[in-house]
């Protein structure tokens, strides 16, 4: 089980990976959404907001009404952020769930083949 304290120094790394990755940020230009990180087995909620494709906040702190909600284990959630795991292979498992558009969802794929490639 992870911490929120290691989840959250997770997301802090992912941050940075995404915003720095110019063909991720060309990519998800138009791309705005209020994300929520639901982790089952600690009841914590996380929550992003991209904008324009860049992340600009994140915190422990749920958003009224988000566009996308990802759920899964904590350990998950890090290890996901870490680029750990592969959330593609993850998602077709069923051990992440997610509540999005169908657009979105693709967005997320795509977003995990570029920042994780190997995976």
């Amino acid at each position: 089980m992870a911490s929120k304290e290691e989840i959250l120094e997770a997301l802090a790394d992912y941050q940075v990976q995404c915003n720095d990755n110019k063909r991720l940020r060309k990519m998800q230009r138009n791309w705005t959404r209020k994300l929520n990180f639901v982790a089952e087995d600690t009841g914590d909620v996380f929550s992003m907001d991209v904008v324009n494709g860049e992340i600009v906040s994140f915190s422990a702190v749920p958003i009224e009404n988000p566009d996308i909600i990802v759920t899964t284990t904590s350990e998950n959630l890090c290890d996901m952020f870490w680029g750990d795991l592969n959330p593609s292979q993850k998602y077709l498992q069923g051990e992440i769930r997610v509540k999005a558009s169908q657009e979105d969802i693709l967005r997320l794929d795509a977003i995990s083949m570029i920042i994780w490639p190997d995976d």
